[in-house]
C-alpha cells in the first residue's frame, strides 16, 4: 500500500461529503495513520464525520486564524508520533460580502480575512510542522480551485486561491532543500457543504459535466482524494511547486461544451465556421 507507516495530518474534516474526509478515508485504506484537525464549535460535527473513518482517529486543536495553534500542533504532534510524513490543508473561507458578486463593494477587512484564512494558513501551517516534516522529507499538499481565471461569485475567495497558487511555489523553494515537497491539487466542483453554499455551484457542476472529456461527478470526491493520497505518498519524490489538476480534463478544455457544438452544426452553423476558419 502506498501509504503503509505513513503519518499524517488531515485538515478541513466538516462532514463525510468534503475532499477532506474522502482523503482521510483513502489515506487509512492506502495504510496511513492519520490525525485530524479541528476547532471551537465545529469539534462536534468533526467527530460525528470522524466516527464513518475505518479506523479512530486523534483529533487536534486548530483555527486557523489563530497563530499559537500552529505552535502548539506542532508541539502535540511531535510528543506523539516525533515525526511527520505528509499534511494536507484543506482550510478556506470567505466572508459573505467577499463572495455572491459584491466584489466592487468588498471591504478591505474582509478581503484581508479570505487571504489569511485561505491562503496565509497555508505558509503557517508548513512553517509550523517544518521541522517533523524534514524528518522525513514529507509533502505538503493544499487544495485548489484553479486561481488563473475569474469564476462568477467567486469574487475574493478567487483572489485568495490565486495566493495560494503563489504561496505554494514559494514553499516549494524554500522547504524543497529540507527535502519537503509541496503542491496542490486543483479539484471539479464536489458537492461539499461549503461548496454548496456558494451561488451557482448547481451551474458550475453542469458546466463541468458537459465540458469535461472524462466527464465529472460532483458528489463523489474519491478521485481527488486518491490524487492527493499520491502526492503524499513516495511516489511523489521528484513533484514540487507543481498544481495537479483532478477535474476530468475540464481546465485544459477550450470553447463551449460539444453538445453546443452539436447545436450549432444541426443548425447550419457549421458550414460557415469551416468556411470563415
Amino acid at each position: 500500500m502506498i501509504l503503509d507507516t505513513k503519518k499524517l495530518l488531515i485538515t478541513g474534516v466538516l462532514t463525510s461529503r468534503s475532499i477532506a474526509f474522502a482523503t482521510a478515508r483513502e489515506a487509512q485504506l492506502a495504510g496511513a495513520e492519520i490525525a485530524l484537525t479541528t476547532f471551537g464549535r465545529t469539534r462536534r460535527i468533526t467527530e460525528r464525520a470522524a466516527r464513518g473513518l475505518p479506523e479512530p482517529v486523534e483529533l487536534y486543536e486548530l483555527d486557523a486564524d489563530r497563530p499559537e495553534d500552529y505552535a502548539e500542533l506542532g508541539v502535540a504532534l511531535d510528543a506523539r508520533w516525533g515525526r511527520l510524513d505528509g499534511v494536507l490543508h484543506a482550510i478556506a473561507f470567505a466572508p459573505r460580502d467577499a463572495i455572491d458578486g459584491g466584489f466592487l463593494h468588498t471591504s478591505a477587512d474582509s478581503a484581508q480575512t479570505a487571504f489569511r484564512i485561505s491562503a496565509f494558513s497555508f505558509k503557517a501551517l508548513a512553517a509550523a510542522l517544518a521541522p517533523l516534516l524534514a524528518c522525513t522529507g514529507g509533502s505538503v499538499v493544499g487544495l485548489d480551485f484553479d486561481g488563473q481565471v475569474a469564476w462568477p461569485v467567486y469574487d475574493w475567495m478567487g483572489v485568495s486561491k490565486a495566493a495560494l497558487e503563489a504561496t505554494s511555489r514559494y514553499l516549494a523553494r524554500y522547504l524543497g532543500p529540507e527535502g519537503i515537497r509541496v503542491n496542490l491539487v486543483s479539484a471539479g466542483p464536489i458537492a461539499s457543504v461549503a461548496a454548496t453554499a456558494l451561488p451557482g455551484f448547481s451551474d458550475t457542476a453542469r458546466m463541468w459535466q458537459a465540458q469535461a472529456p472524462l466527464g465529472w461527478d460532483a458528489d463523489d470526491a474519491t478521485l481527488v482524494a486518491r490524487a492527493i493520497c499520491m502526492l503524499l505518498s513516495d511516489w511523489s519524490r521528484g513533484i514540487t511547486g507543481e498544481i495537479v489538476h483532478v477535474d476530468g480534463g475540464f481546465h485544459a478544455m477550450g470553447g463551449p461544451p460539444m453538445e453546443c457544438v452539436e447545436a450549432l452544426v444541426e443548425a447550419g452553423a457549421g458550414q460557415l465556421v469551416t468556411e470563415r476558419t
